[in-house]
């Protein structure tokens, strides 16, 4: 299994301040639409195809793979992917929180396993690496709340 956490602060020195609304905000919207927060070419589809009072079905390709992920959103708090089919298998959280000062932090965590291959294998451990990397969540993390920042600053959020 594969299990992965990152957290950064939303509002580090020097940045434009964003509320938790506003950081919630963005967050949703990468939910629905995750073209609009990752490298250009890289999410090629990505569609609502359900949706309910609980829950959001979209359906993407990210990398030449196709998606199907199941969405719940905790108002303000958290946003939970759920692998329905891809080559990975469990969920992926994204959660806004105070740590003890009182600073809002967005933090990433997920327990996931690939679909057919042998768990803790060296498919496994590739993915344990790239996620806990440099260039893994972490950095998606500051990628996002640098397009939330962006797309406020364009009038589009």
């Amino acid at each position: 299994m594969i299990y992965s956490t990152a957290t950064v602060p939303v509002n580090p020195a020097g940045e434009t301040t964003l509320t938790r609304t506003l950081a919630w905000q963005g967050l949703v919207l990468k939910a629905r639409d995750a073209r609009l927060f990752l490298p250009e070419g890289l999410c090629t589809r990505c569609d609502v195809v359900e949706e309910s009072a609980t829950h959001f079905v979209r359906e993407a390709t990210i990398a030449g793979t196709n998606l199907r992920e199941i969405i719940t959103l905790k108002p303000e708090s958290k946003v939970t992917f759920f692998q329905a089919t891809g080559p990975r298998e469990g969920a992926i959280i994204n959660e806004l929180f105070e740590d003890e000062a009182g600073a809002l932090q967005l933090r990433f965590y997920c327990y996931l396993g690939l679909r057919g291959k042998e768990p803790g294998g060296t498919e496994e451990q590739a993915e344990q690496a790239q996620f806990d990397s440099d260039k893994g969540y972490k950095a998606a993390l500051l990628s996002t709340l640098k397009r939330t920042r962006e797309l406020i600053a364009d009038g589009k959020l």
